[in-house]
């Protein structure tokens, strides 16, 4: 709110099985598109923070991986991410789908009850339930299987119940000064979020596990200048996809380059958005076999906790 001093924070760490809605719920939240969205599990790799303030509080919430049995080191490190996401954290903010039953959410429910951290539950895709004939008996479900202080329904698509969401973290604000500054919406760097943008779109286009299988690297991101110094308004942009098997490859940049095309410019015109400027993207196609459980191809694209 803004010219309201920020005297309180409040740190929620949002954990889920996959495809629960926690991206959107923290995108929302932020007020812009923060964290990428599909739906494919496992969309989220990384824990990304997204920032919203509400009367004298800022809340600072902890987007993480779903949570999932891992198959391979990258896996790991995602379920790894959410169970550190615990650390340091307020409160945990179990977000379920409506439409999931509790038996389906039991691994995660076990994490939460074993954490000595207080949590609230959301239940998420309250559009999808018929009114409280279908809301209360899923709330007196899971009201049985872990100590919750809150239970909200919420719309995370359409913002539904989110003011009651706040208004119940709000009690376990901490007295302190802002952990970011005024107007910040998340921690990750521009070319951070450029290239999630990117393999957003080969979660769209491509199907079964060859977009799970690709990775980004930013090699490029440099503001134009014109021949006087000043700024163009364009941004040039180089990005490398990563993916693990050359037919994959084959099928990323697609017949005569259509499927490569097709990507980079869904992708171009949302970093278009994000950034407010025009954007010249470049992309390539390189394989790297199995990297998803090699060590040190997990660590170079981004994938290491933090200490």
């Amino acid at each position: 709110m803004p010219n309201t001093k920020i005297t309180h924070t409040c740190v929620a760490a949002i954990v889920g099985r996959p495809n629960v809605g926690k991206s959107t719920l923290a995108n929302y939240i932020a007020g812009e598109k923060v964290a990428i969205v599909s739906n494919k599990p496992q969309t989220t790799r990384n824990r990304i923070f997204a920032v919203c303030s509400k009367d004298d509080t800022q809340y600072v919430f902890v987007d993480t991986p779903g949570y999932h049995q891992p198959r391979n080191l990258l896996g790991e490190y995602m379920t790894e991410t959410v169970r550190r996401s615990f650390d340091g954290a307020d409160v945990v903010l179990l977000v379920v789908s409506a439409e999931q039953t509790s038996e389906m959410n039991q691994a995660v429910l076990t994490l939460v009850r074993n954490s000595n951290v207080p949590a609230v539950l959301a239940i998420n895709k309250l559009d999808l339930l018929a009114g409280k004939a279908e809301t209360l008996p899923l709330i007196a479900d899971y009201s049985q299987l872990a100590n919750f202080t809150h239970i909200v329904p919420i719309s995370a698509k359409k913002g539904d119940g989110v003011p009651e969401l706040l208004t119940a973290l709000s009690g376990f604000a901490q007295e302190g000064a802002p952990l970011f500054p005024e107007g910040m919406t998340t921690d990750q760097p521009d070319s951070v979020i450029v290239a999630e943008l990117l393999r957003e779109k080969l979660l769209y286009c491509l199907d079964k596990e060859i977009p799970h299988g690709t990775a980004i690297e930013v090699t490029k991101f440099q503001e134009r200048e014109t021949a006087a110094g000043e700024a163009a308004g364009i941004i040039d942009l180089e990005a490398t996809i990563y993916c693990e098997k050359e037919s994959h490859k084959r099928i990323i940049i697609g017949k005569g380059g259509s499927m490569l095309k097709k990507v980079g410019a869904q992708a171009r015109t949302d970093i278009e958005r994000y950034m407010g400027c025009k954007v010249f993207l470049q992309t390539w196609v390189k394989v790297k076999e199995n990297w998803r459980d090699r060590a040190s191809l997990v660590r170079s694209f981004g994938y290491v906790q933090d200490d």
